[in-house]
């Protein structure tokens, strides 16, 4: 998440929002957010409600056989259609910045452009 942060502006000039979603109570990615630096909404789905439209629950695999996601990133238009994913078993193994670009620029015309 911390390479994400680091390219913030890049996200921005081609229009795209960076949005993290956990199950995690809102006061704990607070604390995450202020002790990391991060500035990109932390949306708490503690309900799982979203994660499990996304298709993205790992059950009982949390702290205290807790239901969390999947790591995961996505890459969803303005009409809410899921244009791009990345899906990981392992949380240690994630989409960086650089290829979630990359993705944008072959997927997604840059906005203005029709």
């Amino acid at each position: 998440m911390r390479g994400f942060e680091r390219r913030l502006a890049d996200f921005r000039a081609r229009g795209v929002a960076v949005i993290a979603i956990s199950v995690d109570p809102c006061e704990d990615s607070r604390k995450l957010c202020q002790s990391r630096g991060y500035t990109f909404p932390f949306l708490s789905d503690s309900k799982a409600e979203v994660i499990r439209r996304f298709g993205v629950l790992h059950p009982h695999a949390g702290m205290k056989d807790q239901d969390i996601a999947r790591p995961a990133e996505f890459l969803v238009d303005a009409t809410g259609t899921i244009r791009w994913v990345n899906l990981t078993d392992d949380i240690r193994v994630r989409a960086r910045p650089e290829n979630v670009l990359k993705a944008i620029d072959t997927l997604m015309p840059a906005p203005g452009s029709h």
